[in-house]
């Protein structure tokens, strides 16, 4: 069974653990119980309120599972995490093979994850009926480290062609911004669940780089499946207002467990990126030579719901 994201945005709440099971209550003077989630379901956790309050035994509890607690802004981005120590039973091994990645493989790595961003990219503009031509043609020049930045030329055809020429990115925006936001927010807490079970620490990073960021890696490894969410903003923006409430937030979940096509089958996005973090821990190792990456393209028709 696919790990749940969870998400809290209730500010009058409190959450709390008892016999395996996260207990959510009102608070106040009459406080009652509204609902629980087994733990072990939990991929993840995400605090999405201002006046939540939680238990150290609740956040003991998540961390002993793997499952990283996300606290975010009033934007709805992360501004915080809270990940386990213990992830793997080789991560000193594996944390050692981090620190003794030489650039030359980093920079490998790196040009891999660009294309495959670029190529997800082009397939979501083929699916909405834009021409993918100019962002697949960038994909096909991505050298070792990208030092031509393709990623960013990517990115500025890319927008455009998406959400047409007067659309900016700006994580300050509401709107589409708004549910951008909140959809990487949920990808980035899948992809640091998946950066630890994998035992590779999510600050040593590949391409990210900046020294106030923690999740450097954690970043690194969600850049091919941040289209699967643009597609799906892409989608709201013709169902109803660009506004982050539940319904909306619901659905930028359940991206996680739509099928993207693989080598092997159909696979979950919640799967696809578990396998790339620990195809990156085996690469590191010298177990295997190349990233385990989803075949580029669109998720599939049939999704898989989180109790499937």
């Amino acid at each position: 069974m696919l790990g749940r994201i969870v998400e809290v945005s209730n500010d009058k709440r409190h959450l709390s653990v008892y016999r395996g099971f996260m207990l959510v209550h009102s608070t106040g003077e009459d406080r009652q119980e509204v609902g629980r989630v087994p733990l072990d379901d939990i991929a993840a956790l995400i605090a999405n309120a201002h006046g939540l309050s939680y238990t150290n035994n609740l956040l003991v509890a998540l961390a002993e599972r793997g499952a990283p607690f996300v606290l975010c802004a009033a934007n709805h981005n992360v501004v915080g995490m809270l990940w386990p120590m213990d992830g793997h039973h080789q991560q000193a091994h594996r944390f050692e093979a981090q620190i003794a990645c030489k650039a030359p493989l980093r920079k490998q790595l790196w040009a891999t994850i660009v294309k495959a961003k670029l190529l997800n990219q082009a397939a979501v503009l083929q699916a909405m009926g834009a021409t993918p031509a100019p962002v697949q043609a960038l994909a096909m020049q991505v050298r070792s480290g990208d030092p031509d930045n393709l990623e960013a030329q990517g990115a500025r055809k890319y927008w455009g062609l998406l959400m047409g020429p007067l659309f900016r990115r700006d994580q300050q925006a509401d709107g589409a911004n708004a549910l951008l936001n909140y959809g990487y927010t949920v990808l980035r807490a899948a992809t640091a669940r998946a950066v630890v079970a994998a035992g590779l620490h999510p600050s040593l990073g590949l391409h990210h780089s900046h020294d106030n960021n923690a999740m450097r890696l954690v970043d690194d490894l969600m850049e091919p499946f941040r289209p699967v969410i643009d597609l799906m903003v892409w989608k709201m923006q013709f169902l109803g207002p660009c506004v982050v409430n539940a319904d909306t937030k619901r659905t930028l979940v359940q991206c996680l467990y739509q099928d993207l096509a693989s080598d092997a089958g159909r696979t979950p996005v919640l799967v696809a990126v578990q396998k790339l973090a620990t195809s990156l821990a085996q690469v590191l190792l010298g177990e295997r030579k190349a990233l385990d990456l989803p075949v580029p393209g669109v998720p599939l028709p049939k999704a898989i719901g989180p109790d499937d």
